[in-house]
């Protein structure tokens, strides 16, 4: 069950607030529970704390770090049913799917923990000409300092753990802004940070309408932004003065399923299936376009329908959903838009289509032109685009042609091919043999071109919010 109402964080304190936010069921469209609504003032508190907190972070010594992140892995798992059961209620997430996610999120602390006691640095060699002799360098990393965190509404336990969970490893304070429609999760792994030895200020959570969030961007106290959402992110870039800023605003991910692959169709059409469906498609690298070699097409074509028409949509809170709700009707009914708007440039719808208030069905489409927005924009939602190549240069040049680069999937069998792919497609990783929906919390995440800058991954998050810190010595 989920509690009645749930506080803010400021400065690692649970605050509550006689102005309370509606937590919906995004299913049943009812109020499901309240949280408490900053006041005006609380932003700058949380920042003001976060600087504070810059030299206390800085000598909170990387075994303190550990053990802080190790208690979360712990409460985490004692409260995976809960968490599994607030994301499901919240974000309209299946329940398996919502307990995959606790699991990740568990995993992600966990990979922190471990890397937060081996932040290295290097000895390097000066000594290379005469006037450089008896100088010796070292390098080490250093806590960037204060943080701001920006996350959207599709992944409200791990988008969150990805960026919490290496500031703590690195050494830095944050101020946190979660999406208003699915604040739980990040208010719950407050309420466990809060039972820790965190130095005070350490972190403030805060559930904010983000037209009042604008300090996050452009306070110079704060030395990073770490922002995933939609392209709104590069308007926040150019505002935000000297601050590193890492990026993560989607993408419309394609996957290629060569010619050689007619003897494990069912196998691939399971996988596309899941990419592309998987959270009713509201992930970044949901698939959305599939491009099938000429040799396999029709064969490919016939599994993924019928595939598709049997997945089970209804109540997230069934273990036998597949397909819950869109975060809104207001997001199904754009990509309802965009599927008529499709069709009457001639697309052929293969299946799905309709929608009933947040419920959009599975939808699969081909001949969808290059111009549309199924085709060129972020469908962020239950609708792939299946197309027909001739040669594998083709279907490269097809995955290019987009202002995104994310990841992309290749199903070969060709070694020369999935090579070809990794040089020459633009994207900021390349998944072979399965889905760009793949993606393991330890690896660098991260796309280019419309698509974003920087990479998460704890390892790499850690590398954003630290920087290098060289000493010389040299003998007498």
């Amino acid at each position: 069950m989920l509690a009645k109402s749930y506080p803010y964080y400021l400065a690692n304190r649970a605050i509550k607030s006689n102005k309370k936010l509606d937590v919906l069921d995004k299913y049943t469209g009812k109020v499901a529970t309240r949280v408490a609504l900053p006041d005006a003032d609380a932003l700058e508190k949380a920042i003001a704390a976060a600087h504070a907190a810059t030299l206390p972070m800085k000598r909170f010594k990387p075994y303190e770090r550990q053990a802080v992140l190790e208690h979360c892995v712990g409460r985490f798992t004692q409260r995976r049913d809960e968490l599994a059961y607030a994301l499901c209620v919240e974000a309209g997430k299946p329940i398996k799917d919502s307990v995959g996610e606790v699991t990740r999120l568990i995993e992600t602390f966990k990979i922190a923990a471990e890397e937060s006691v081996r932040i290295d640095g290097e000895t390097i060699n000066l000594e290379i000409s005469a006037r450089s002799a008896g100088y010796h360098g070292y390098t080490r990393r250093v806590p960037l300092g204060p943080v701001s965190f920006i996350t959207p509404f599709n992944f409200p336990l791990n988008l969150v753990a990805h960026k919490v969970a290496p500031a703590i490893a690195a050494g830095c304070p944050f101020v946190l802004k979660p999406s208003e429609r699915t604040p739980l999760g990040a208010l719950i792994i407050g309420e466990i940070l809060a039972e820790t030895d965190l130095p005070k200020g350490a972190f403030s959570i805060l559930p904010i309408d983000g037209r009042h969030a604008d300090p996050l961007v452009t306070d110079p106290r704060l030395k990073l932004l770490s922002f995933t959402g939609g392209l709104i992110g590069w308007d926040l870039k150019a505002r935000a003065g000297h601050k590193k800023v890492t990026l993560e605003l989607g993408g419309n991910a394609a996957c290629i399923v060569d010619g050689d692959q007619a003897d494990r169709l069912d196998a691939v059409v399971e996988r596309l299936v899941f990419g592309a469906f998987y959270q009713s498609g509201q992930s970044c690298i949901s698939v959305q376009r599939i491009l099938a070699h000429d040799d396999i097409y029709d064969a490919l074509r016939r599994k993924l329908v019928a595939r598709v028409k049997a997945l089970k949509a209804g109540d997230p809170k069934k273990k036998s959903t597949f397909l819950g709700p869109m975060i809104d009707e207001a997001a199904a009914e754009r990509l309802e838009g965009w599927i008529g708007e499709a069709k009457k440039a001639g697309a052929r719808l293969l299946c799905g289509g309709g929608r009933k208030g947040a419920m959009l069905e599975a939808t699969l489409l081909e001949n969808v032109p290059r111009d549309a927005k199924l085709q060129r924009m972020e469908a962020f939602g239950p609708v792939a685009v299946l197309q027909r190549f001739l040669s594998f240069d083709e279907a490269i040049a097809t995955v290019n042609d987009s202002d995104f680069g994310l990841q992309a999937g290749v199903f070969t069998n060709d070694l020369r091919h999935a090579m070809r792919a990794w040089d020459d497609l633009e994207q900021g990783g390349v998944i072979v043999n399965d889905v760009p929906s793949f993606r393991v919390d330890n690896m660098p995440y991260g796309g280019v071109k419309s698509s974003g800058i920087g990479r998460e991954g704890v390892r790499y998050a850690i590398e954003d919010m630290s920087e290098v810190r060289l000493m010389v010595i040299r003998e007498d």
